[in-house]
């Protein structure tokens, strides 16, 4: 496999030492690349972690897990259990088979949550760029995941420079990846908020010229339309991979991502005594 920059990148960044990985290549379907990794924080307290699936990008024809082990530790410090999952690309699949091989991602870890200390009822999905649209796509539409008790446990989205409104399609890589569907607009996480869906938190930059912060804009406005709850941080100085590298130890002083992300992520993973309690404080 050639070595990517983002590769690179994660080998020279210093990891949160606050957590670390619990387990590498568990393997949720019978391909080579159905594969995950598990973060989780060193020490916790008691109860069961909440948990978050990170799906990496790459256009949807490249990426590997292992280059985004900074993430996993990233949000694994904030005191969750992160899954950290490969899913085949484009050539070997084409849509929508990546995204039934996250949906498995996704229903496995929600199967086996306890075994690694995790909650199967409280879940966030999470993403950068092709992952958030992943990730959007399972949240907003809900029969990608077969497994409906883990579904129903996904409580909110959290997406980075993710492309969520981009038809018709007008670049090489949309054109290649989703040119040929036969229903086009159904490839649009957009054009599933037609009631209230989970909480979000989509991030973008505004120097983002891949994919363009209206993505987010238009999503997160849509949701609330429907009812939801949702945020669309803009970091202005940041570009299309800022938002993620921003998460990174060493790189954090560039945008406060990981501390929005994480107030988001505490709050939609509060029960609901926890809120009340929250509240009579």
């Amino acid at each position: 496999m050639p070595i990517s920059a983002i590769d690179v990148i994660n080998f020279v960044l210093p990891k949160d030492f606050s957590s670390h990985c619990v387990a590498r290549d568990l393997a949720y379907g019978d391909e080579g690349r159905q594969k995950l990794d598990l973060y989780a924080p060193r020490q916790h307290g008691a109860g069961p972690l909440p948990v978050v699936v990170f799906f990496y990008g790459g256009s949807w024809v490249t990426g590997n897990r292992q280059a985004y082990a900074f993430v996993g530790r990233a949000l694994a410090a904030l005191g969750y259990l992160v899954a950290v999952p490969d899913y085949r690309v484009v050539p070997q699949v084409e849509y929508p088979q990546f995204l039934e091989d996250c949906g498995r991602a996704v229903s496995w870890i929600g199967r086996n949550a306890r075994r690694f200390g995790g909650d199967p009822d409280r879940i966030v999905l999470a993403g950068h760029s092709a992952g958030a649209y992943n990730a959007a796509m399972l949240a907003l539409n809900r029969s990608l995941i077969k497994d409906e008790s883990v579904a129903e446990a996904i409580v909110g989205f959290a997406g980075l420079s993710g492309p969520y409104d981009f038809f018709p399609f007008d670049g090489p890589i949309s054109m290649r990846v989703f040119g040929g569907v036969k229903q086009p607009k159904l490839t649009q996480p957009i054009n599933h908020v037609s009631r209230p869906v989970p909480n979000l938190w989509v991030a973008t930059g505004g120097r983002d010229e891949l994919v363009l912060p209206r993505n987010s804009e238009r999503l997160a406005a849509e949701a609330i339309a429907a009812g939801s709850i949702a945020t669309c941080a803009r970091y202005e100085a940041l570009g299309h991979a800022g938002t993620l590298l921003s998460l990174a130890w060493p790189l954090r002083w560039r945008a406060p991502v990981l501390r929005e992300m994480a107030e988001f992520l505490d709050r939609v993973f509060r029960k609901p005594a926890e809120i009340q309690a929250a509240s009579l404080r």
